[in-house]
């Protein structure tokens, strides 16, 4: 019994049954029939439930100041259900993986690395990857980083020259690349001083 912590216990609205919640630090199941029978003793015209629930449950039930410094914390204002947090949701996020930045009052991954997870995701689709080569205003540079949220990217031209450029103002190196091969082959095909290539060459 010195693993077991009673959280809370509730009357139904008619009294006929008393439910009594209960923890453990190790999260194993424990025998609780003796303490169940006392009640039983105590209350005759109950019957009573032993739940035991787990620590974010916890957390929801005792409340208190979120980690993040909130009044409130989130699980007792709004969360109605724990949805699975994953670290990859931290990483996805590029939040720091330190244990005091990720871990809520629970002792669990917080729960509002859930929150804004499938906006990154998305977000990070329309950028291009880290080491992608892309042309800018500026000419040709390599992605070092992106900023899913701000739907931008810092490119780096070399000699530790970076800037940022919104996703509008980029186009991919290697598509332009093969538009421009593409656009010789069929103009060496099709011949004739009309070509653009020819223009350009002439032009040069």
């Amino acid at each position: 019994m010195v693993d077991v912590k009673i959280i809370s216990s509730e009357f139904s609205f008619d009294g006929s049954r008393l439910s009594i919640l209960y923890s453990t630090e190790s999260g194993a199941k424990v025998d609780l029939r003796s303490l169940r029978n006392k009640m039983k003793r105590t209350y005759p015209n109950c019957r009573v439930e032993m739940r035991q629930i787990g620590p974010r449950d916890v957390a929801k039930i005792i409340g208190g100041m979120g980690a993040c410094g909130l009044g409130k914390r989130c699980c007792s204002m709004f969360l109605t259900e724990f949805s699975p947090i994953s670290i990859k949701m931290a990483k996805e996020q590029r939040i720091s993986l330190s244990p005091s930045e990720i871990t809520g009052m629970c002792g669990r991954l917080r729960c509002c690395l859930i929150f804004e997870f499938d906006q990154y995701i998305e977000a990070k689709k329309r950028l291009p990857k880290r080491g992608k080569k892309v042309v800018t205003p500026k000419g040709e540079g390599k992605v070092v980083d992106v900023f899913p949220l701000k739907n931008a990217v810092l490119v780096n031209f070399g000699n530790s020259v970076t800037h940022e450029f919104e996703i509008e103002d980029l186009e991919p190196s290697e598509e332009l690349k093969a538009l421009k091969k593409k656009t010789q082959e069929n103009c060496g095909n099709k011949g004739g001083d009309d070509c653009e290539c020819r223009k350009e060459k002439n032009d040069n």
